[in-house]
């Protein structure tokens, strides 16, 4: 008898898988399904963007129109001064032009799959920073180097690491190195890893003592197997959560180092650098300052929102508790 017929077959196989029974509560979240399809969205059209930017002309963000420069969004291409091969797409500044004449939207066509990648790549980093040494210090904690365990030296290390204002010490690595975007991803990653170094930890002092993993140990399983086959696979989900919601702040982290010059420099665009270009002109061109950051707000917001219904999709209590 398979498991739907034993709960009176009210539940089929399919909808009793640990997939579908997780989608099934994330997707009554109707704000953290709506941030879902905006960022599958926002994916296509930064892939869409990488392509456009680079091979189409009327995309290319550089172009420089000196005679169309602070034109309002929605103006139409009219110009007798600019040449055809120059027009915008669709023959439309759709969010208008800047100082130069650059189209706004072309520049923020490129800036998104820039912006996404920083977010995504620091937060691998910081993941995979995070993840070792919070398993090193919830698995082999016990291990004494010396007079300290191994748990106490990663542990003191992380809190040492807490103690820097993170910000101003990412602002100071990046004014000693070339401000590219490798070196940014780079440094927010390796700035952002102690809350999930702590929550690996969490779940590896919680996980090790269970009764499968003690099972797993008495039958003399390698524990590199044990780590990475019981352990792991049970561990992951809060990190999971907590990767989502760190790539909107390595967004933030970014945008903020742009704003203030420490950012990615030109020609390459991103969200942050066209805020900062735009906050000389509020007055004159506000849409240079709020079309960059209304995006960064509507993103990072997102991002929060799909995070928030991952955590109640795989933490039972709050389940409970709503």
């Amino acid at each position: 008898m398979d498991i739907a017929e034993t709960i009176g077959g009210t539940l089929t196989e399919r909808e009793f898988s640990p997939f579908r029974e997780k989608w099934n509560i994330f997707r009554k979240d109707r704000s953290a399904v709506f941030s879902l399809w905006f960022l599958i969205f926002l994916f296509v059209l930064a892939i869409a963007a990488v392509l456009l930017t680079k091979y189409s002309s009327p995309f290319n963000p550089a172009t420089v129109r000196l005679p169309e420069k602070f034109l309002p969004p929605l103006t139409p291409f009219t110009s007798d001064l600019v040449q055809l091969e120059d027009a915008p797409p669709f023959n439309i500044y759709l969010l208008g032009t800047d100082e130069l004449g650059r189209d706004v939207f072309s520049r923020m066509l490129q800036g998104t799959p820039v912006s996404l990648t920083i977010g995504f790549v620091a937060v691998s980093i910081s993941v995979s920073v995070g993840v070792l040494l919070g398993g090193l210090a919830g698995f082999y904690g016990r291990i004494r180097l010396g007079p300290i365990t191994v748990d106490t030296l990663i542990m003191r290390f992380v809190d040492l690491m807490l103690c820097f204002p993170t910000f101003f010490l990412i602002l100071t690595v990046v004014a000693l190195l070339p401000p590219n975007i490798y070196n940014i991803m780079i440094v927010i990653g390796l700035t952002s890893w102690m809350g999930t170094a702590r929550l690996v930890r969490a779940e590896f002092l919680s996980l090790r003592e269970q009764d499968y993993v003690m099972a797993a140990r008495s039958q003399a399983i390698p524990e590199m197997r044990i780590i990475f086959q019981h352990i792991m696979p049970n561990a992951i989900a809060p990190v999971l959560v907590s990767a989502t919601i760190g790539v909107a702040t390595a967004i933030l982290t970014e945008s903020a180092l742009s704003f203030l010059g420490f950012g990615v420099q030109p020609p390459d665009a991103t969200w942050g650098n066209i805020l900062s270009d735009g906050k000389g002109f509020i007055f004159d061109a506000p849409w240079l300052t709020f079309i960059p950051g209304f995006t960064i707000l509507f993103v990072v917001l997102a991002f929060n929102l799909c995070g928030e219904g991952l955590r109640e999709a795989y933490n039972p209590k709050l389940r409970q508790q709503r």
